[in-house]
Protein backbone atom coordinates (compact mmCIF):
# COMPACT_ATOMS: atom_id res chain seq x y z
CA UNK A 1 0.00 0.00 0.00
CA UNK A 2 1.30 3.54 -1.09
CA UNK A 3 0.95 6.22 2.35
CA UNK A 4 3.05 8.80 0.95
CA UNK A 5 2.55 10.16 -2.77
CA UNK A 6 4.63 13.06 -4.48
CA UNK A 7 3.62 13.85 -8.26
CA UNK A 8 5.70 16.56 -10.00
CA UNK A 9 6.64 18.22 -6.84
CA UNK A 10 7.88 21.47 -7.80
CA UNK A 11 9.01 24.75 -5.43
CA UNK A 12 10.63 27.86 -6.09
CA UNK A 13 11.60 30.57 -3.90
CA UNK A 14 12.27 33.69 -5.87
CA UNK A 15 14.87 32.86 -8.60
CA UNK A 16 15.68 29.47 -6.39
CA UNK A 17 14.47 25.93 -7.82
CA UNK A 18 14.30 24.29 -4.14
CA UNK A 19 12.75 21.42 -5.36
CA UNK A 20 12.36 20.29 -9.32
CA UNK A 21 9.25 18.02 -10.34
CA UNK A 22 9.72 15.38 -8.10
CA UNK A 23 8.42 12.30 -7.89
CA UNK A 24 8.35 9.43 -5.69
CA UNK A 25 6.14 7.11 -3.30
CA UNK A 26 6.81 5.68 0.10
CA UNK A 27 4.95 2.44 0.84
CA UNK A 28 3.69 0.47 3.94
CA UNK A 29 5.99 -1.55 6.01
CA UNK A 30 9.21 -0.19 5.16
CA UNK A 31 11.42 2.49 6.21
CA UNK A 32 12.68 4.94 3.63
CA UNK A 33 15.46 6.53 3.80
CA UNK A 34 15.48 10.51 2.11
CA UNK A 35 18.49 11.12 1.24
CA UNK A 36 21.09 13.99 -0.01
CA UNK A 37 23.45 16.39 1.12
CA UNK A 38 22.69 19.61 2.63
CA UNK A 39 20.80 22.12 0.48
CA UNK A 40 19.34 19.37 -1.67
CA UNK A 41 15.51 19.85 -1.08
CA UNK A 42 14.98 17.05 1.39
CA UNK A 43 13.27 19.25 4.40
CA UNK A 44 11.32 21.75 1.94
CA UNK A 45 10.14 18.25 0.27
CA UNK A 46 9.02 17.27 3.96
CA UNK A 47 7.66 20.98 4.66
CA UNK A 48 5.40 20.94 1.63
CA UNK A 49 3.79 16.96 2.25
CA UNK A 50 2.88 18.14 5.24
CA UNK A 51 1.26 21.07 4.26
CA UNK A 52 3.80 24.10 5.89
CA UNK A 53 5.29 25.10 2.94
CA UNK A 54 2.78 25.55 -0.55
CA UNK A 55 4.22 24.07 -4.10
CA UNK A 56 4.50 26.24 -6.73
CA UNK A 57 3.33 22.60 -8.74
CA UNK A 58 2.45 19.34 -8.54
CA UNK A 59 1.11 17.70 -5.51
CA UNK A 60 1.98 15.83 -1.86
CA UNK A 61 -0.22 13.29 -0.55
CA UNK A 62 -0.42 11.13 2.75
CA UNK A 63 -3.29 8.41 2.68
CA UNK A 64 -4.36 9.77 -1.08
CA UNK A 65 -5.08 13.51 0.02
CA UNK A 66 -3.28 16.86 1.10
CA UNK A 67 -2.26 16.97 4.35
CA UNK A 68 -4.50 19.68 5.11
CA UNK A 69 -7.48 17.34 3.97
CA UNK A 70 -6.70 14.40 6.40
CA UNK A 71 -9.84 14.06 8.81
CA UNK A 72 -7.20 13.68 12.03
CA UNK A 73 -3.87 14.83 10.80
CA UNK A 74 -2.55 14.35 14.26
CA UNK A 75 -3.47 10.52 14.19
CA UNK A 76 -2.20 10.01 10.44
CA UNK A 77 1.27 11.59 10.33
CA UNK A 78 3.28 12.64 13.36
CA UNK A 79 6.24 14.57 12.22
CA UNK A 80 9.82 15.45 13.98
CA UNK A 81 11.53 18.41 11.59
CA UNK A 82 13.53 20.45 13.70
CA UNK A 83 13.12 21.17 17.74
CA UNK A 84 9.77 22.61 18.64
CA UNK A 85 11.82 24.87 21.41
CA UNK A 86 11.16 23.22 24.56
CA UNK A 87 9.88 25.79 27.16
CA UNK A 88 13.41 25.12 29.83
CA UNK A 89 11.03 24.86 33.23
CA UNK A 90 8.43 22.26 31.53
CA UNK A 91 8.46 18.97 32.63
CA UNK A 92 8.19 16.29 30.09
CA UNK A 93 4.79 14.80 31.08
CA UNK A 94 3.56 18.66 31.35
CA UNK A 95 5.05 19.75 27.80
CA UNK A 96 3.09 16.47 26.09
CA UNK A 97 -0.10 16.68 28.04
CA UNK A 98 -0.35 20.44 26.92
CA UNK A 99 0.00 19.04 22.99
CA UNK A 100 -2.26 16.53 23.61
CA UNK A 101 -5.16 18.62 24.98
CA UNK A 102 -4.80 20.68 22.10
CA UNK A 103 -5.05 18.00 19.50
CA UNK A 104 -8.27 16.34 21.54
CA UNK A 105 -5.70 13.37 22.46
CA UNK A 106 -6.54 10.99 25.39
CA UNK A 107 -4.37 12.07 28.55
CA UNK A 108 -3.11 8.63 28.92
CA UNK A 109 -2.04 8.38 25.90
CA UNK A 110 0.79 11.04 27.49
CA UNK A 111 2.02 8.06 29.96
CA UNK A 112 2.15 5.80 27.26
CA UNK A 113 4.22 7.61 24.67
CA UNK A 114 6.65 8.23 27.57
CA UNK A 115 7.04 4.90 28.06
CA UNK A 116 7.56 3.81 24.23
CA UNK A 117 10.50 5.90 24.25
CA UNK A 118 12.22 5.11 27.82
CA UNK A 119 11.65 8.48 29.12
CA UNK A 120 8.69 7.39 31.98
CA UNK A 121 11.75 7.92 34.66
CA UNK A 122 12.32 11.09 33.48
CA UNK A 123 8.81 12.32 32.90
CA UNK A 124 8.51 14.98 35.82
CA UNK A 125 12.17 16.55 34.97
CA UNK A 126 12.41 20.02 33.56
CA UNK A 127 13.54 19.62 29.75
CA UNK A 128 15.91 22.31 30.56
CA UNK A 129 17.51 19.61 32.15
CA UNK A 130 17.43 16.82 29.43
CA UNK A 131 20.56 15.91 27.29
CA UNK A 132 20.24 16.14 23.37
CA UNK A 133 19.06 12.26 23.00
CA UNK A 134 16.56 12.85 25.82
CA UNK A 135 14.70 15.85 23.77
CA UNK A 136 15.06 13.89 20.63
CA UNK A 137 13.41 11.36 22.32
CA UNK A 138 10.38 13.46 23.83
CA UNK A 139 10.10 15.21 20.25
CA UNK A 140 9.48 11.72 18.94
CA UNK A 141 7.10 11.02 21.95
CA UNK A 142 5.35 14.24 20.75
CA UNK A 143 5.29 12.73 17.23
CA UNK A 144 3.80 8.99 18.48
CA UNK A 145 1.10 11.19 20.59
CA UNK A 146 -1.76 9.99 17.96
CA UNK A 147 -0.63 6.76 17.56
CA UNK A 148 0.18 7.94 13.53
CA UNK A 149 0.39 5.29 10.47
CA UNK A 150 2.85 7.73 9.10
CA UNK A 151 5.83 8.85 10.92
CA UNK A 152 7.79 11.40 9.58
CA UNK A 153 11.22 12.69 10.87
CA UNK A 154 13.92 15.26 9.63
CA UNK A 155 17.87 14.08 10.17
CA UNK A 156 16.96 12.23 13.45
CA UNK A 157 20.04 11.37 14.50
CA UNK A 158 21.62 14.89 14.89
CA UNK A 159 23.28 15.15 18.38
CA UNK A 160 22.91 11.73 19.46
CA UNK A 161 25.60 9.72 20.83
CA UNK A 162 25.93 5.83 18.99
CA UNK A 163 23.56 4.74 21.87
CA UNK A 164 21.08 6.47 20.74
CA UNK A 165 21.52 6.28 17.12
CA UNK A 166 21.11 2.50 18.09
CA UNK A 167 18.29 2.43 19.97
CA UNK A 168 16.48 5.09 17.34
CA UNK A 169 17.18 2.33 14.50
CA UNK A 170 15.62 0.02 16.63
CA UNK A 171 12.81 1.93 17.19
CA UNK A 172 12.31 3.14 13.76
CA UNK A 173 12.71 -0.62 12.49
CA UNK A 174 10.00 -1.69 15.53
CA UNK A 175 7.50 1.11 13.84
CA UNK A 176 8.02 -0.44 10.26
CA UNK A 177 7.29 -3.62 11.49
CA UNK A 178 4.04 -2.90 12.31
CA UNK A 179 3.07 -2.22 8.47
CA UNK A 180 3.41 1.64 9.31
CA UNK A 181 5.38 4.10 7.35
CA UNK A 182 8.80 5.32 8.30
CA UNK A 183 10.54 8.32 6.19
CA UNK A 184 13.68 10.33 7.39
CA UNK A 185 15.51 12.41 6.34
CA UNK A 186 19.45 12.32 6.31
CA UNK A 187 22.53 13.42 4.53
CA UNK A 188 24.53 10.81 6.72
CA UNK A 189 24.25 7.90 3.78
CA UNK A 190 26.88 5.31 5.83
CA UNK A 191 23.84 6.07 8.66
CA UNK A 192 21.35 5.35 7.14
CA UNK A 193 22.51 2.33 5.15
CA UNK A 194 21.79 0.29 8.71
CA UNK A 195 18.05 1.49 8.95
CA UNK A 196 16.98 2.15 5.56
CA UNK A 197 14.53 -0.44 3.05
CA UNK A 198 14.00 2.15 0.33
CA UNK A 199 16.05 4.75 -0.67
CA UNK A 200 15.21 8.20 -2.28
CA UNK A 201 18.35 10.40 -3.00
CA UNK A 202 18.06 13.97 -4.10
CA UNK A 203 20.59 16.33 -5.55
CA UNK A 204 19.40 19.97 -6.27
CA UNK A 205 16.22 19.41 -5.82
CA UNK A 206 15.93 16.47 -8.34
CA UNK A 207 15.85 12.81 -8.06
CA UNK A 208 19.01 11.03 -8.12
CA UNK A 209 18.21 7.87 -7.30
CA UNK A 210 15.21 5.64 -6.07
CA UNK A 211 14.90 2.25 -5.01
CA UNK A 212 15.74 -0.29 -3.02
CA UNK A 213 19.01 0.04 -0.84
CA UNK A 214 20.38 -3.22 -2.33
CA UNK A 215 20.52 -2.52 -5.52
CA UNK A 216 22.43 0.99 -4.12
CA UNK A 217 24.80 -1.84 -2.79
CA UNK A 218 25.44 -3.65 -5.39
CA UNK A 219 26.66 -0.40 -7.70
CA UNK A 220 29.64 0.45 -4.93
CA UNK A 221 32.36 -1.11 -6.66
CA UNK A 222 34.84 -3.88 -4.76
CA UNK A 223 38.11 -5.38 -5.82
CA UNK A 224 39.11 -9.11 -4.90
CA UNK A 225 42.70 -9.23 -3.75
CA UNK A 226 44.19 -13.11 -3.51
CA UNK A 227 47.82 -14.56 -3.00
CA UNK A 228 48.78 -17.12 -4.55
CA UNK A 229 51.31 -19.51 -6.37
CA UNK A 230 48.97 -19.98 -9.03
CA UNK A 231 48.58 -16.15 -9.70
CA UNK A 232 49.35 -16.35 -13.70
CA UNK A 233 46.61 -19.20 -13.71
CA UNK A 234 44.47 -17.00 -11.44
CA UNK A 235 44.61 -14.45 -13.66
CA UNK A 236 44.18 -16.33 -16.93
CA UNK A 237 41.45 -17.84 -15.66
CA UNK A 238 39.55 -14.70 -14.06
CA UNK A 239 39.96 -13.39 -17.56
CA UNK A 240 37.97 -16.25 -18.87
CA UNK A 241 35.13 -15.26 -16.91
CA UNK A 242 35.18 -12.09 -18.38
CA UNK A 243 37.01 -9.91 -14.97
CA UNK A 244 39.78 -7.86 -16.24
CA UNK A 245 42.40 -9.37 -13.40
CA UNK A 246 45.75 -8.08 -13.24
CA UNK A 247 48.84 -9.67 -11.47
CA UNK A 248 51.80 -8.50 -9.40
CA UNK A 249 53.95 -10.77 -8.41
CA UNK A 250 52.11 -13.34 -6.44
CA UNK A 251 49.13 -10.56 -5.59
CA UNK A 252 46.26 -11.05 -8.31
CA UNK A 253 43.74 -8.21 -7.87
CA UNK A 254 40.31 -8.70 -9.68
CA UNK A 255 37.93 -5.47 -9.75
CA UNK A 256 34.76 -5.03 -9.71
CA UNK A 257 33.31 -8.31 -8.80
CA UNK A 258 32.87 -10.14 -5.39
CA UNK A 259 34.97 -12.52 -3.01
CA UNK A 260 31.70 -15.23 -3.99
CA UNK A 261 32.46 -15.35 -7.50
CA UNK A 262 36.48 -15.42 -7.09
CA UNK A 263 36.10 -17.91 -4.53
CA UNK A 264 34.00 -20.41 -6.33
CA UNK A 265 36.31 -19.99 -9.59
CA UNK A 266 39.12 -21.23 -8.03
CA UNK A 267 37.70 -23.68 -5.57
CA UNK A 268 36.58 -25.35 -8.72
CA UNK A 269 40.01 -25.10 -10.32
CA UNK A 270 41.82 -26.21 -7.19
CA UNK A 271 43.56 -22.20 -6.96
CA UNK A 272 45.76 -21.84 -4.26
CA UNK A 273 45.41 -19.35 -2.12
CA UNK A 274 47.65 -17.95 0.94
CA UNK A 275 45.30 -14.98 1.27
CA UNK A 276 42.06 -13.06 0.65
CA UNK A 277 41.01 -9.86 0.94
CA UNK A 278 38.12 -7.23 -0.51
CA UNK A 279 38.37 -3.21 -0.52
CA UNK A 280 36.12 -1.14 -2.00
CA UNK A 281 34.37 2.40 -2.85
CA UNK A 282 32.57 3.00 0.16
CA UNK A 283 28.62 4.15 0.27
CA UNK A 284 29.91 7.87 1.09
CA UNK A 285 31.76 7.66 -2.69
CA UNK A 286 29.43 6.54 -4.24
CA UNK A 287 26.82 9.03 -2.63
CA UNK A 288 29.12 11.62 -3.47
CA UNK A 289 29.28 10.80 -7.10
CA UNK A 290 25.51 10.53 -7.32
CA UNK A 291 25.01 13.80 -5.73
CA UNK A 292 28.22 15.99 -7.07
CA UNK A 293 28.32 15.05 -10.53
CA UNK A 294 26.81 14.31 -13.49
CA UNK A 295 23.51 16.56 -14.68
CA UNK A 296 23.48 17.69 -10.91
CA UNK A 297 26.76 19.43 -11.38
CA UNK A 298 27.40 20.37 -7.69
CA UNK A 299 25.69 20.58 -4.43
CA UNK A 300 22.32 21.84 -4.35
CA UNK A 301 21.34 25.88 -3.56
CA UNK A 302 21.05 27.30 -0.51
CA UNK A 303 17.28 28.31 0.93
CA UNK A 304 16.73 31.87 1.71
CA UNK A 305 15.85 32.55 4.88
CA UNK A 306 12.69 33.95 4.45
CA UNK A 307 11.38 30.24 3.15
CA UNK A 308 11.55 28.84 6.76
CA UNK A 309 7.86 29.01 8.24
CA UNK A 310 6.21 27.80 11.63
CA UNK A 311 6.47 24.75 12.73
CA UNK A 312 2.98 22.57 13.45
CA UNK A 313 3.44 23.29 17.02
CA UNK A 314 5.19 27.02 17.11
CA UNK A 315 8.38 26.15 17.18
CA UNK A 316 10.45 26.70 14.27
CA UNK A 317 10.76 24.17 11.27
Amino acid sequence: MTAIEVRGLTKRFGAVLAVDDLSFEVRAGTVTGFLGPNGAGKTTTLRMLLGLVKPTAGSALVNGVPYHDLPDPSRAVGAVLESTGFHPARTARNHLRTIATAAHLAPSRVDEVLELVGLTADADRRVGGYSMGMRQRLELARAMLGDPEVLILDEPANGLDPQGIAWLRGFLRWFASTERVVLISSHLLAEAAQTVDEVIILARGRMAEQGPLEQLLRRASTTVRVRTPDAERLVGLLQGAGINARRQGDVVDAPSTTADTVGRLMADNAVVVLEMSTSGESLEQLFFEMTAHGAMGGPGPDIPAAATVPGPYGGPS
